[in-house]
């Protein structure tokens, strides 16, 4: 074993906290997929998360998730890709990347569907008022799911979002869910929910969530970026 003991800590603390919300929303740990964001952190780190049972990780920078992914293929890993992505650099982060939780746009979709090797896919709900954040805006949510079932390529898993820091998280995770519910009256399979990071990962599991984005409170501070 080479993770450090406070990484292990960290880890057990996170996983014991999933435990008790899920107890407290009478769900079952089982149902959620534990996404570790290793943004700016080394290869090794990752290495070292796997030893402690992790298989998925995330990350939000094409130019770092490339070559880490490929520095660790080796490894039983799901790649998520959690950031915002360019279109001209989507057919490069599908030859990693198993899941892509920020498709906000039709170019988007359109360049994930011709890539060698298509994605699953969460549409990125923009929770916010402000139109320059990523994420789709909730009124053109069904256009943008109706992009992807025509792909016939792409797998649409559900919706993603990031609570606005202005609002209590579980209200805007409420709004989260009841658009991924409108998604499912048209792709019935989306029945996934990607929401809740670090900070407020018990108001996402008590509002559905089955796929977690948590970086900090498992990896400690981030590396500066390089």
């Amino acid at each position: 074993m080479t993770a450090s003991p406070e990484l292990a800590d960290r880890y057990a603390a996170v996983t014991a906290g999933i435990a008790d919300a899920c107890a407290g929303a009478g769900r079952s740990p089982d149902e959620l997929t534990l996404v570790v964001v290793t943004k700016f952190h080394p290869a090794q780190l990752v290495r070292d998360l796997v030893e402690l049972g992790v298989r998925h990780v995330g990350e939000n920078r094409h130019q770092d998730a490339a070559p880490k992914a490929a520095e660790l293929a080796d490894l039983p890993l799901t790649w998520h890709f959690v950031g915002q992505l360019q279109s001209n650099k989507a057919k490069a982060a599908a030859r990693y990347a198993d899941v892509i939780h920020s498709v906000d746009r039709e170019s988007l979709v359109t360049a994930l569907a011709s890539a060698e090797r298509a994605p699953d896919v969460f549409l990125e709900v923009n929770l916010t008022d402000d139109p320059g954040r990523g994420g789709v805006s909730p009124d053109r949510v069904e256009e943008l799911a109706e992009a992807v079932v025509a792909t016939e390529r792409l797998r649409l898993r559900g919706v993603m979002g990031v609570a606005p820091l202005d609002e209590d998280a579980r209200s805007a995770f409420a709004r989260l869910r009841a658009i991924g519910e409108r998604v499912r009256s048209l792709a019935p399979e989306a029945t996934d929910l990607s929401a809740g990071m670090s900070g407020d990962y018990a108001e996402a599991i008590a509002e559905g969530a089955t796929h977690l984005r948590i970086g900090t409170a498992i990896t400690g501070k981030r590396p500066a970026p390089q």
